[in-house]
């Protein structure tokens, strides 16, 4: 985890602030619990002043929920007044390209102004629930990914885009008949593809650093220096994702951040995935030195994190802004719940997103 930087100098500017939320499932926790509370916590972030408000995509999961973000988008839109709310991302390859369209032109006629399409390339699941998200269509050619982003941002547009067939024929597409805005494209990605890719067709990009940060500064300034000017965006516009977790003390925030923690070791150890523990389970198997989550698993899983206390976080979190050179920081709230906490609220992620806030 990386350490609290110094408390922030005066000069430093303070980055803004987003939020990415997979809609994490603890044991003893029911999906309808766990997305009424992502609701509550994208209520808070607005109140509190937060940029953006972004649901993953991933598939069969049991400590995950966000496995629609188009329907979650829409039910935090309804929530919300100011914040921006989107996907981070949308799995391309798992979707025809004109669904994601129609998808998107309809939440920004439910939100005009406020809607992010965030779109990545990665299946978001393992390879049998990749089969099965792809089985009725071609969709998941990922040569074609390029030219599918295009037409995306191009049929969301008052005017539509051209599509062109391989007989010589063409054919006018919207995704709504009269839009009067559209939704703001992203790229996402942790490699050199995604970020030369957004440079190439001049789009705002996201490394996910939250996810893996190896090849962070190389993927920024593969995109800076790359970056062409389109009708999209004029200048490159990037911003980083990172876990964090909050609280009055470090020794608490080092607690809630344990079941996260083993949930990645999980992951990068190929294990059975299971709910997120509770706090105390998580302790539990530390102790028992079971067969997850030894030290040198937990602080691989955990390079790169921000854990402490609030404005310790806070200042970790500017550096590391002024460091590649973006002003705004996209958190991934990924506090853990002691047991006595009630399953239809997450007392650990709220704190870590008001403690942030100041």
């Amino acid at each position: 985890m990386r350490k609290p930087a110094a408390r922030l100098h005066p000069a430093m500017s303070t980055p803004a602030l987003s939020v990415l939320d997979l809609v994490p499932v603890r044991t003893g926790q029911t999906s309808a619990e766990a997305v009424g509370t992502s609701l509550a916590l994208a209520q808070r972030a607005d109140e509190l002043g937060y940029r953006r408000y972004w649901f993953a995509e991933h598939h069969n999961m049991p400590a995950v929920a966000s496995t629609t973000p188009p329907v979650l988008i829409a039910a935090a839109a309804a929530r919300t007044r100011r914040i921006r709310v989107g996907s981070g991302g949308v799995m391309l390859p798992n979707h025809a390209p004109l669904i994601v369209a129609e998808q998107f032109a309809a939440l920004e006629a439910i939100a005009p102004g406020r809607i992010d399409l965030g779109i990545g390339r990665a299946p978001g699941s393992d390879p049998v629930i990749t089969q099965l998200l792809r089985q009725s269509g071609t969709a998941g050619d990922v040569e074609r990914f390029p030219s599918h982003v295009q037409d995306i941002a191009l049929m969301m547009q008052r005017d539509g885009a051209t599509v062109r067939f391989t007989s010589g024929g063409e054919y006018s597409v919207r995704a709504t008949p009269a839009a009067s805005g559209a939704a703001e494209v992203w790229l996402l990605g942790s490699s050199d593809y995604s970020a030369q890719l957004a440079a190439s067709l001049g789009l705002p990009y996201v490394f996910a650093n939250h996810f893996s940060g190896h090849g962070l500064q190389r993927a920024l300034d593969l995109y800076r220096s790359g970056f062409k000017a389109s009708e999209w965006l004029d200048a490159p516009q990037t911003f980083l994702t990172a876990n964090v977790v909050t609280a009055p003390t470090v020794e608490e925030a080092e607690a809630r951040a344990l079941p996260q923690l083993r949930a990645m070791a999980r992951i990068r150890s190929g294990r059975p995935l299971t709910p997120l523990e509770t706090v105390e389970q998580a302790q539990q198997g530390v102790r028992d030195a079971d067969e997850v989550g030894s030290r040198e698993q937990l602080d691989a899983a955990g390079a790169g994190w921000f854990v402490g206390a609030g404005p310790d976080v806070r200042a970790s979190l500017a550096a590391f802004a002024a460091e590649h050179g973006v002003d705004e920081i996209m958190v991934s709230p990924v506090a853990g719940s002691f047991a006595s906490e009630p399953t239809d609220a997450a007392p650990g992620r709220l704190q870590t997103l008001e403690l942030l806030a100041g």
